[in-house]
């Protein structure tokens, strides 16, 4: 695994994003959990909302808004589960 990992959903080259594949593992842990847990509270608080009408353009907005922390969150936990099971190799 490269030192550097760029964020699945970007697209350019060079990439301007990235992961760092050696930071500790707890740090890795925090930024992923941050962003997992931004979406799902975004997620909760549309979800208990009974006056947010179902809007598809509002709807479509939100999805698109929401799926770049999750994605980032998703590759960060891609890098902490490649560097555990690489400790379990060793």
């Amino acid at each position: 695994m490269e030192r550097y990992m760029p964020l699945t959903g970007i697209d350019l080259v060079p990439a301007s994003l990235l992961i760092d594949t050696q930071a500790p593992l707890d740090v890795l842990q925090a930024m992923a959990d941050y962003r997992i847990r931004t979406v799902t509270q975004v997620l909760e608080n549309i979800a208990y909302r009974a006056e947010i009408g179902c809007d598809t353009v509002v709807l479509a907005d939100f999805s698109k808004l929401l799926v770049i922390p999750l994605r980032d969150g998703c590759d960060l936990m891609d890098v902490i589960g490649r560097r555990l099971r690489a400790q379990v190799k060793e």
